[in-house]
């Protein structure tokens, strides 16, 4: 079965319980050196909703894909194509007006389609939903095309943390990026 091929993008939204599966095939699929820290995961699969991990806190982005040739016309599917995570990066009052991504992930099928931008759009406008006036992340420092989507998004630089993983053989900065949300 070849990959399915974006047709259209449908709105964000929120997950819902019933998602899990899907996103845990997902957070499996796009699991790479490249930004994650984490060793790969390994069967059996923990669940991907859990105490720390709600649907509350994700950002779902689904697309409509084109029917595999020889089906019937119009016989496309919608499929999940990607993920943001959105959360208090603290409990301390203080800090209630920053959100955090911590996490996103988008299908190999979907990429370069604008799916990272809509989740990214959505998160601006639950973040601010929610009272935040800052929004911020974290990426690693060999992650050239996040890094760049985020600066064109408006995130800039706010620190970095030199070599502080070790991935793939080498070691890896943290970059802290972040973005107002009042403006």
């Amino acid at each position: 079965m070849s990959a399915p091929r974006l047709r259209s993008l449908r709105p964000v939204r929120p997950a819902v319980p019933g998602d899990g599966p899907a996103l845990g095939e997902l957070d499996r699929a796009t699991w790479s050196t490249l930004h994650a820290v984490q060793p790969r995961p390994q069967p059996p699969y923990e669940p991907f909703f859990d105490d720390r991990h709600r649907p509350e806190d994700i950002l779902v982005a689904e697309a409509g894909t084109e029917a595999e040739p020889g089906a019937v016309a119009g016989a496309g599917e919608v499929r999940l194509a990607g993920y943001l995570r959105l959360v208090r990066p603290t409990p301390l009052a203080c800090n209630a007006h920053v959100r955090q991504i911590q996490g996103l992930a988008v299908a190999g099928w979907a990429r370069r389609h604008g799916v990272a931008r809509a989740l990214l759009h959505a998160a601006y406008a639950e973040a601010r939903r929610q009272g935040a006036g800052r929004l911020t992340l974290r990426v690693l420092g060999h992650n050239s095309a996040a890094r760049a989507l985020y600066e064109a998004e408006g995130f800039a630089v706010e620190g970095v943390l030199p070599g502080e993983f070790f991935l793939g053989g080498r070691y890896v900065d943290d970059v802290l990026m972040g973005r107002s949300l009042t403006a």
